[in-house]
């Protein structure tokens, strides 16, 4: 099964996989975050990094979510990538990251692909229902 593991700025990557046990009635296998906290020394962080893909990786791949495109927590996550194996994608959210967990014992490429064709229809607007007031309660 494809691991995964969330790569963002403290506390976004903790944060999202807590909200999976939220969902999911506990905490998916195979799935780990790294924080990266201000300031921190990006070699260490990617040793850590090293250390929990090892420990999610079945030999199936890894889907490494970052959040911030350039960010350092996302070059920490560019350094993981290897054809086929280790893939990276940024823009990490919670829809995202359930589409994976939903998703995981397809081939990794398969995933991918089906990550990117949904990522687009993963952000809307929400109006209010008609006959309903707006945010100040008038009708």
């Amino acid at each position: 099964m494809i691991g995964v593991m969330v790569v963002s700025h403290e506390p976004l990557g903790t944060a999202l996989i807590h909200c999976t046990r939220h969902i999911y009635g506990r905490l998916p296998v195979q799935l780990a975050a790294l924080d990266v906290i201000p300031d921190e020394d990006p070699d260490q962080a990617y040793s850590a990094a090293i250390e929990l893909l090892a420990r999610i990786n079945d030999g199936s791949g890894v889907i490494v979510l970052t959040d911030l495109f350039g960010a350092t927590p996302s070059r920490i996550a560019a350094r993981l990538a290897q054809p086929h194996k280790v893939v990276v994608l940024a823009g990490v959210n919670l829809p995202m990251l359930v589409k994976v967990l939903n998703n995981r014992r397809m081939p990794v490429e398969e995933l991918v692909d089906t990550l990117l064709s949904s990522a687009q229809g993963a952000i809307l607007q929400i109006k209010p229902e008609a006959g309903e007031g707006n945010e100040n309660g008038s009708r």
